[in-house]
Formats: C-alpha cells, sequence, structure tokens
C-alpha cells in the first residue's frame, strides 16, 4: 500500500432469492479469494443476502430475521481477515424496513448505511416495502454493542492516508443530488454502491459512463457492485455490470451476465494531489457526519493496474486521430488569433527538415490556410552550417515546396565563422559555445527577416525540451509565437503522422514519413560519413521516459520514488530499473536548473493537461533547490543497489 495505491474488489456472488444462509456462504467465498488476492475493499450487491427481487417476502418476519442472523455470521467470517467489506441487507428498525448497506471489518459491524432514494416507477416499487434512510445518525443495536446508522457515516482507515469510505445504494447515484456529492464534501474519498440495477438494452453504456462521470466529478475513487444471476427472472434480468473507476478513469469492468469479481488498484495520492490542486474543489468538512474509524495492516502490493508508458498519446488509433486533429487546430487557431491581431500576413519560420520545424510548418500552413492567406507568404528559412546533413536540408526543402511556402536558404557558415573569430572561438573546440553560436545566428536571422517582412517569427521548440532545458537561450528558445510550446516530443510524432496519412498528397506523405523515420538531433557538430553524429536522446535520454517523468510530476505532484515506481511498471520490458532511474536523476536535475528559460518563454497555446507556460501552469522560481528531490533518488539508488 505504498504511495498511495490500495486493491479494491467489486463481487456479484452466485445467489439464491430469499436464501440467505445460501448467500452468505457464496459471500464469504468470494471474501476468502479477495483476501488471498491482497484486496483491502470489497463491495457487494444491494441487498445480496437476500437476493433484491425477494418481491412481497420481505414482509415475512422469517426472511427478515434470517438475514440478519447471516449478517452476525458474516460479520464472525471475517474475524481474522484484513479486509473492509460492504453488504446489503434488508434491516428492521423503529418498526420500518431499511434497505442497509452493512460496513464490516475484522469480526466488527462498523455501521449501516440506509438507502435514500427508492424508486417506485416503472419495475421499480421499493416504496412498497422500504423506508428512506435517514441522513443523521442515530445508534442502533447490534448483538452486545451500539453501531451508528445514516447516511451520513464516513469509514476512515487510520493506518492508510486518504482513504475515507462513504456509501450510497443502487439509485443514489442516478438521482439529481446524489449522497455521494456530500459524501465528498466531507472528505470520503472512495465511494461504495451496493446496487440492483436491472438491464435493458443500452443500460449497461449509460451505467458505466455515469459511474465513471460521477468518479470524476467527485474526483474520487468509486466502486460499483451490481446484482447478477441468481436474481429472480420472473420480470427482470440482472447482468452483474461491476465498474471500479477513479477521477474518470475506468480501473475495471466484469463483463456483463457473467457473475464474476473485478479488481482496480486505486491511487488515492492521486486523488488527494487533484484535490489539492483544484482551488474550486471545497474543503473537508464533515460537519453533519459520523466517522468510524478502523485499521488496515501495511503489505507490499505488486501493482495490478494499467500504467501508460504514453500518457500524452491514446492507444487506441481513433481516439488518437481524433486528439491529433484536435491539437493541430488548436495550436493553428492560437497562431490565426495572433496573426489576426497583430494584422501580420506575413509568417516566418526556420526549417530544419526536424520533427519540431516541420511541425510549426505545417500548423502555419493551417493557420493560413484558416485566415485565407495564400501559403506563399510564409517564408521558411533553411539554413544550414556545420552540422546540417543532406538528408535533412533535402527533406527540408522538398517539403517546403509541397506545401507552398515559400523557400529561403540561408548559408550560415561563414557567418558563425567569423563571429568564432571576433569572440577568440576555435572552429576545433566544439564546446557549448561552438554549438549555441549556431542556434544564436539562426534565431537572429529569422529575426531579421521576420522585420524586413513585417512578418511574424513561429517558434518550433516542444515542450520537452523546454522540460529538460534542450534549447539555446535566446536562441531556438526564442520565437515571436511558439505553437509548439505545450506539444510533448512523443505527441510531436503522432501529429505529423496524422497529417502525413490525411494530406492526400503522396510525395508530401513521403517526405514527411522520411522525417519521422529520422533521429531527433539539433545537428550543430560536423556529421560523421555524411550522417548524422549528434542524437539528442544519446546524449539526454529516452524522451518516452522524460514525457512519462513530466507528466506525473507535472499533473499529479507524485514524489520521485513513486514515479520510478510506476516508470518499472510501464516500460518493463523496454528499459531495466537502472536506465529508468539513471534518466530520471536527469530530468529533476535538468528540470530544476533550466526553470531560467521558461520563465521567459514566448507565448504560445495550451493544448493538453500539462504545460510549462509561466504565465500559466508552472510559476516556478528559477532559483529552486532540487536537493529534496535528488536526496530521495539517491536513497533510491543505494536500495537498487543492494537488489
Amino acid at each position: 500500500m505504498r504511495h498511495g495505491f490500495i486493491r479494491t474488489a467489486a463481487a456479484t456472488p452466485d445467489i439464491k432469492v430469499a436464501d440467505p444462509e445460501y448467500n452468505r456462504q457464496q459471500i464469504s467465498r468470494l471474501i476468502d479469494e479477495a483476501v488471498k488476492e491482497k484486496a483491502k475493499l470489497i463491495v457487494f450487491p444491494e441487498l445480496c443476502l437476500t437476493a433484491y427481487t425477494c418481491g412481497d417476502l420481505f414482509w415475512q418476519d422469517s426472511l427478515i430475521r434470517k438475514a440478519k442472523e447471516e449478517l452476525g455470521a458474516l460479520v464472525k467470517d471475517t474475524r481474522d481477515k484484513d479486509i473492509l467489506v460492504f453488504v446489503g441487507l434488508p434491516w428492521e428498525q423503529n418498526g420500518k424496513l431499511y434497505n442497509v448497506a452493512a460496513a464490516i471489518h475484522s469480526g466488527k459491524l462498523l455501521g449501516l448505511v440506509p438507502k435514500r432514494n427508492l424508486p417506485n416507477y416503472s419495475e421499480f416499487y421499493e416504496a412498497r416495502h422500504f423506508e428512506p434512510g435517514n441522513r443523521t445518525p442515530f445508534f442502533v443495536t447490534w448483538e452486545d454493542t451500539q453501531v451508528p446508522m445514516g447516511t451520513n457515516l464516513l469509514f476512515r482507515c487510520s493506518t492508510v492516508p486518504g482513504l475515507t469510505v462513504a456509501a450510497e445504494i443502487c439509485e443514489d447515484v442516478w438521482v439529481p443530488c446524489p449522497p455521494s456529492i456530500a459524501h465528498t464534501a466531507a472528505g470520503a474519498t472512495v465511494i461504495v454502491n451496493c446496487s440492483a440495477s436491472d438491464e435493458t438494452t443500452g443500460k449497461g453504456t449509460y451505467r458505466s459512463s455515469l459511474i465513471c462521470g460521477q468518479s470524476a466529478r467527485l474526483v474520487c475513487g468509486y466502486i460499483y457492485a451490481n446484482a447478477g444471476e441468481g436474481e429472480s427472472t420472473q420480470d427482470l434480468i440482472f447482468g452483474g455490470q461491476n465498474i471500479i473507476a477513479e477521477n474518470g478513469t475506468c480501473l475495471a469492468e466484469s463483463r456483463r451476465f457473467v457473475n464474476e469479481t473485478v479488481y482496480g488498484d486505486m491511487d488515492l495520492e492521486r486523488l488527494k494531489n487533484e484535490r489539492r490542486r483544484m482551488t474550486t474543489y471545497p474543503a473537508g468538512s464533515d460537519s453533519g457526519y459520523l466517522t468510524v474509524d478502523f485499521a488496515l495492516k501495511e503489505e507490499e502490493l505488486k501493482l495490478n493496474r494499467f500504467i501508460d508508458p504514453s500518457p500524452f498519446v491514446p492507444n487506441d488509433e481513433g481516439q488518437r486521430n481524433r486528439r491529433c486533429e484536435e491539437i493541430l487546430c488548436m495550436q493553428a487557431m492560437g497562431l490565426k488569433k495572433r496573426l489576426q491581431h497583430t494584422n501580420c500576413k506575413q509568417a516566418v519560420t526556420g526549417i530544419s527538415g526536424g520533427l519540431d520545424s516541420t511541425l510549426a510548418l505545417l500548423v502555419t500552413a493551417r493557420a493560413f490556410d484558416m485566415l485565407g492567406i495564400p501559403r506563399d507568404h510564409i517564408l521558411a528559412v533553411t539554413m544550414p552550417c556545420f552540422g546540417t546533413t543532406d538528408r535533412t536540408y533535402n527533406n527540408a526543402c522538398l517539403m517546403t515546396k509541397k506545401l507552398g511556402a515559400s523557400l529561403k536558404e540561408v548559408d550560415i557558415k561563414e557567418a558563425v565563422t567569423i563571429h568564432f573569430r571576433d569572440i577568440g572561438q576555435s572552429p576545433d573546440n566544439h564546446d557549448v559555445t561552438y554549438e549555441n553560436s549556431q542556434a544564436r545566428e539562426r534565431t537572429q536571422i529569422l529575426m531579421d527577416l521576420a522585420n524586413q517582412s513585417g512578418g511574424m517569427v513561429v517558434g518550433t521548440g516542444d515542450m520537452s525540451e523546454l522540460a529538460l532545458g534542450w534549447a539555446t537561450y535566446n536562441g531556438d528558445h526564442m520565437s515571436m509565437y511558439g505553437v509548439n510550446a505545450s506539444v510533448p516530443k512523443t505527441l510531436v510524432r503522432h501529429l505529423v503522422r496524422y497529417f502525413a496519412d490525411t494530406c492526400g498528397e503522396e510525395e508530401l506523405r513521403a517526405v514527411l514519413f522520411d522525417v519521422l523515420d529520422t533521429p531527433v538531433s539539433p545537428e550543430l557538430l560536423p556529421p560523421e560519413d555524411g550522417k548524422i553524429s549528434q542524437k539528442t536522446e544519446d546524449l539526454v535520454g529516452p524522451y518516452e521516459l522524460h514525457d512519462f517523468f513530466l507528466y506525473h510530476i507535472m499533473r499529479f505532484g507524485y514524489t520521485p520514488s513513486k514515479i520510478y515506481r510506476i516508470a518499472v511498471c510501464a516500460f518493463d520490458g523496454a528499459y531495466d530499473r537502472e536506465t529508468i532511474l539513471r534518466w530520471l536523476k536527469v530530468f529533476y536535475r535538468r528540470f530544476f536548473s533550466q526553470q531560467f528559460k521558461r520563465s521567459c518563454l514566448p507565448d504560445g497555446p495550451k493544448v493538453g493537461s500539462v504545460a510549462l507556460s509561466p504565465r500559466g501552469d508552472l510559476r516556478m522560481p528559477s532559483d529552486a533547490c532540487a536537493r529534496l528531490w535528488l536526496e530521495e533518488l539517491d536513497k533510491l539508488n543505494e536500495k537498487e543497489s543492494e537488489r
């Protein structure tokens, strides 16, 4: 349960209508299975101790008494089991019957949560048998003790930070103002729902979106256990659709029409951090609630949770294509507005034949199309120097031609050589001055050409480079509008590929695919045998790792040890532990030391949930100390060396 992860379960047992003893045995069996799977929280369906479809049998004393008796047996069954259980049953109190979810842990009945909203329409007639539940808890007699009963109950784990559970029952989540809204406002991080929702055509899709949507609105975990096979089919069918969701993401969903248990490893730290980040999320106030404490034993958990190695790039091709189209439109709309505002009819961009400058040119072309300005008003400038290869040069020229932009070549070798002479830099010394002199010469040329034409310099640098500071200060770091400023490198590749696949022009498609096949490089060092000698990822590390680190640092504020742990899971088989840790150290070191470059970024559009603009998502001091984070990584390194 380190790093806020906890395994949860939603189970649909095989039951018989009006046979509490049989049903309790099946529930106990599934609890035993869940314990073996290291689950710490399991939820069962509504009224599953008796079955939901007992009808007027709920008026029979024998059934009500037996349900209570079997609840006692179930409580005893959990005595040596370290798991929080929610199970549904009918409960008689003060001469009335209530539809409740019983919370059980380690041989104790912690509380009873009654159903608040009773459907009495269409196929439902619950008001015939049950009373609406009370909000304010009161104590009821259970064996030789008193337990609380009411909807306003919070079950708080004293040993797992961030685990506070509240319950609602079936219809409660379908109403305009579900109890879970108040529960989460009171501090609940996980909502459980014991449900008996029957099946009708199309309902399964809606049910899934309802539960995932509720978890997103409330920034919570949501465990939904639904009745299934075994319920009476006299008039209805129950499909047993169990769902475990976390802040809008479906962690697990069972097959319909099959009774089964699903497991989901919930990330409580993610929920906590997201709530903290959102200034509009209310601070937890448990006024009017009764909190019941319980304790779970901490044990190591091998994560059984999909961790996307490419969090910026959707796995599904259809969704990925839609995302690419959306982002290209956003980038182009941002540039379009800036061009309109400045009454600018010309754009200047450096074109190297690499991925970033290619995307910038494609976006600029789309923006000009939106404005109805001919593409030949785009000046694409290629500026070959010491590291330029024939492959990238030819691709830059051909791409510009096929897009209908104007091409200008400015060979900067002589200018840079003169600059070296002026500052006393040996051309044979291939240090940072050698490299940055070329980058700054290129930026000066672009700015001056823009001045000549009354144009705007469109920047090419991407978010991954900004995160690492892999840009020359006041060189390629600077422009008049940076269209790629919030696009990570892993996504740049897919945007270019999407444009290639949809452009409808074979020659343009071919050159774009060759750009995609070209190693990422600033081309500032002389080539070897005509091929690129300077490969960025050999120097700063794989961008897929850095983009993964960036996403989880910026989006959720995870600690270095947690990021390392999930990266090891996400990249299992692709990178070994030593490699991941090595580049994670590089990322943190560069991320902190290079903030001064991000503090003076040109304007550029935010297109995703992560961005580094100093005017928006990242207000970080340029002189912040990285010691705290690097020391945690050093401790990780010591542990890894002992493995």
